[in-house]
């Protein structure tokens, strides 16, 4: 299944696998029917904006999502189902680049946006970042050129969490990947500064997230280490806490790797079976401020006030949010 031509081997070579992958989207369009109905369902998306105080939050009406949004992820439908990321299972026009012996960069059959792509390990091991977050800063690296980097917990929005697997799509298509820096300054508050690396956590109302910033990345795989050991100790479950993760790559400032904590896998709009139901399940991309609504009418009744609702009801609680805090900036300065 892994895609080999010259001019994808070239750029590979070169280590230039933004390039490479781009060339692989085109490619895959012309080869792949079901991809290529997916990015023509793009054409026909709705999209509508809400401005909140200092950030944007836009909900993208995109029936070609109803899928990944609506998957059934418990213990037993997972068990039951043929894994869709394993290479046996994949569907034969599908084709990949091989990443560092480890991942596929395949292309996303349901996209979300102009260039959507899933990373998924060759081997079929559990969604789980502690293991795997050296390779998803370096992804984030070698994508830079055009692509931000994400990660959804296995409770938080991925539809295979069964899988190890990351998502990258086009720079600054969600909201925060441009407005991160003013929020940081408005609401946010700082953990942990050094001329090599700062952490900060932020509060901006809806969502509470845990920001590295640093050209070093093994300062900042320390940092997230020491991060994650405290926020498991805040977090209810032995499982992995909560999370879902962007990683944007600069060639000046280096790594931001901004880390969303959660409360919750789904609002209670998601679950309920009256007219209140809103098929809406936050993930890396809708917490990033581009919310997937795959049904129509979910599209047209949904309001800033039921996105502040959904929003505050998945996010990690904020006194646990600000207890955190705290601990944090203990831990990293003793």
């Amino acid at each position: 299944m892994l895609c080999s031509n010259k001019e994808i081997d070239k750029f590979i070579s070169l280590s230039d696998y933004w390039n490479a992958s781009k060339l692989l989207l085109e490619q895959q369009k012309k080869q792949w029917p079901q991809l290529a109905e997916g990015y023509n369902s793009l054409s026909s998306i709705k999209v509508k904006e809400f401005i909140f105080d200092g950030f944007t939050i836009r909900v993208q009406f995109n029936p070609g999502r109803i899928i990944s949004t609506s998957a059934n992820v418990n213990d037993a439908a997972i068990k039951e189902r043929k894994c869709f990321l394993c290479q046996q299972n994949l569907p034969p026009e599908q084709k990949g680049i091989l990443y560092l012996d480890k991942m596929v960069i395949l292309c996303n059959p349901f996209p979300i946006f102009p260039e959507h792509f899933t990373i998924a390990n060759i081997d079929h091991s559990p969604q789980q970042i502690i293991n795997s977050f050296d390779i998803f800063l370096s992804l984030s690296k070698d994508l830079s050129g055009h692509y931000t980097v994400f990660y959804n917990g296995p409770k938080c929005g991925a539809s295979a969490p069964d899988h190890l697997h990351f998502q990258a799509g086009n720079k600054n298509f969600m909201p925060v990947d441009n407005e991160y820096y003013f929020i940081k300054e408005k609401y946010g508050k700082e953990i942990y500064s050094t001329d090599s690396i700062a952490v900060f956590g932020a509060d901006d109302g809806l969502r509470r997230f845990i920001s590295f910033e640093s050209k070093d990345i093994n300062l900042i795989k320390k940092c997230f280490g020491k991060f994650y050991s405290m926020y498991k100790s805040h977090s209810s479950g032995s499982d992995e806490p909560k999370m879902n993760i962007l990683s944007f790559y600069d060639s000046e400032k280096g790594w931001r790797v901004i880390v969303f904590l959660r409360e919750k896998h789904r609002p209670s709009h998601f679950s309920v079976s009256d007219e209140n139901k809103i098929l809406l399940s936050p993930a890396a991309v809708d917490i990033g401020g581009v919310c997937i609504t795959p049904l129509k009418n979910d599209f047209d009744r949904i309001t800033k006030n039921i996105l502040t609702e959904i929003f505050n009801e998945v996010s990690f609680d904020k006194d646990n949010f600000e207890l955190l805090i705290k601990a944090l900036i203990e831990d990293f300065m003793s």
